[in-house]
């Protein structure tokens, strides 16, 4: 339960949505599901005046008590970190995070109701828990709120960038520069809705977007790299990779023309973040999945790099440029 003592005379939506740093829209679904309190009594209208001296809570919503998933969950999710607030998990690929009209398998959203978690629901029933997304083919780590607090304190995090996001991928040929960060606006495609283009100018359909990068291993057929986000962008590492000419493996909507017909070859590989409660650092590692790994050895001999690819490393690369 998240509790606000009212300090100004307002209207409920705007209060919350101000309060809560989330959309009006957003703010309404929950006062739609009953689960917003002014004083002790449930209040369903948006516009319902608040006074100086008022108490708002706001409940989180046991999902799996409402609705259930939308298709069959038969498969499982390794989870890396959980607590009473939170949870982190490592998304397989060719798995989508929450529903849409387009979407006719399930989700990980799905699999979060089928085990009954207790979930944030800033971002409405389709997104609950969600502090942040990862594309269908993007493997890793994935942050999950349990409760409204946390979620809040989270997307805080990642607006101030406190939260750190690192991705490995591979690549089908090498930055031309080691390190290098790319800062371009990102924007749909006039010829593919589903993809975004990067631009040097800014117009009011773009979006800015912050993406530095690393060489890590080099090899005659591919190179294993590493992404830091500083926005989360959709498609964000993609779009900004192709503005150079080089393209993640199995990427072909992204001009991958390359010999490995595979998935993308993407993985969210480290997340940290300030507990909101405890305001302990917490630093956690998605294991890579088995495909990537096995085109990965093809060409790498880890042993030898394993460092190259530990936490200390990345950190201290990117903080020394980035």
């Amino acid at each position: 339960m998240q509790t606000f003592l009212v300090d100004e005379n307002s209207r409920l939506d705007v209060f919350l949505a101000k309060k809560l740093n989330q959309s009006r829209n957003q703010v309404a679904l929950l006062i739609e599901k009953d689960c917003v309190r002014v004083n002790d009594k449930i209040q369903d209208k948006n516009s319902f005046k608040l006074k100086n001296g008022d108490i708002i809570s706001i409940a989180s919503l046991k999902l799996y008590d409402e609705i259930k998933p939308q298709f069959e969950v038969d498969f499982d999710i390794d989870v890396l970190y959980e607590d009473e607030d939170l949870l982190v998990l490592n998304k397989p690929s060719n798995l989508v995070v929450h529903g849409a009209s387009s979407v006719k398998n399930a989700t990980l959203v799905d699999w979060l109701i089928e085990k009954k978690y207790t979930l944030s629901n800033l971002g409405g029933e389709i997104r609950a828990g969600l502090v942040h997304r990862l594309d269908k083919d993007t493997s890793g780590a994935i942050l999950i709120a349990k409760n409204n607090f946390t979620h809040q304190k989270l997307s805080e995090q990642l607006a101030d960038k406190s939260m750190g996001r690192i991705y490995l991928a591979l690549i089908d040929l090498p930055l031309k520069e080691d390190k290098i960060i790319v800062e371009k606006f990102l924007m749909r495609s006039p010829s593919n809705a589903i993809k975004k283009i990067a631009i040097d100018k800014e117009n009011k359909f773009s979006k800015n977007a912050k993406s530095a990068f690393i060489n890590i291993v080099k090899t005659e057929n591919l190179t294993l790299m590493a992404a830091k986000l500083f926005t989360g962008r959709t498609h964000q590492i993609r779009a900004h990779l192709a503005s150079l000419n080089r393209h993640i493996l199995g990427d072909s909507l992204y001009g991958y023309k390359g010999k490995y017909d595979c998935r993308i070859m993407l993985h969210a590989y480290f997340l940290y973040f300030i507990h909101p409660k405890t305001k302990e650092q917490i630093f956690v590692k998605a294991p890579l999945m088995e495909d990537f790994k096995n085109i990965m050895f093809e060409q790498i001999n880890l042993g030898e790099n394993d460092e190259k690819i530990s936490l200390e490393f990345l950190l201290e690369f990117f903080n020394s440029f980035a």
